[in-house]
């Protein structure tokens, strides 16, 4: 099985990433899955499911890769002194992420701000922190924390502040089978944990529209 990059190669000032398919963890998921299969009554020497198990097992892998990322290193790849002590909001990150209790995914929007105390760091390297925890099996809840300790660990800043709104498809699709519904999770330090005026304003930055 040739060994196939699914994203990029990446090195930026000590911060390297390097996405492969690890083919003997490959050959190993698929041959569960090839195995699940015939538990489901279905014949994985059928045309249609001849592929699956290798499929399956290499887009868990990608789902999943966040694993092998370091969120820390991403953002101290791209930190840099500044005499800025306002607040700096990224909103409507996309997140997708794999619920651990079913393997199913959920995905929505973070929104993350951070008071910086001397350092402000590169604004893509947020979202890419989100990317790193979010490819993981997670829970929404301990999702956010991550995003919040790992930003709050690094830059050091005044305060963060983290939202993440999401569907569940583990409670669209099965258990309570509610389709509209949206869950909302909230993870603040410093300035937006003691300051009302604070975490209001984020909160008001992030429901604003530009238009």
């Amino acid at each position: 099985m040739e060994n196939t990059d699914f994203i990029n190669h990446e090195s930026i000032k000590g911060y390297s990433k390097i996405d492969q398919y690890n083919e003997s963890k490959i050959t190993a998921v698929a041959a569960h899955y090839k195995d699940i299969l015939s538990q489901l009554g279905e014949d994985p020497e059928r045309e249609g499911l001849l592929k699956t198990p290798e499929r399956v097992a290499k887009s868990l892998q990608y789902l999943t890769h966040g694993y092998d990322i370091k969120p820390d290193e991403i953002l101290r790849s791209a930190m840099f002194e500044e005499d800025y002590s306002q607040m700096v909001v990224v909103k409507d990150i996309e997140v997708y992420s794999m619920c651990e209790h079913h393997m199913l995914p959920f995905f929505g929007k973070a929104h993350i701000a951070y008071i910086p105390n001397g350092h402000i760091v590169g604004l893509s390297k947020i979202p890419r922190v989100v990317d790193a925890f979010a490819r993981r099996l997670q829970v929404q809840e301990r999702l956010t924390n991550e995003i919040r300790d790992c930003i709050q660990n690094t830059l050091n800043p005044k305060g963060v502040a983290v939202v993440i709104e999401c569907k569940h498809l583990c409670m669209s699709m099965r258990g309570v089978q509610k389709q509209n519904s949206v869950t909302t999770t909230s993870a603040f330090t410093g300035s937006f944990l003691s300051n009302d005026k604070t975490r209001a304003e984020f909160l008001r930055l992030i429901t604003a529209s530009l238009d």
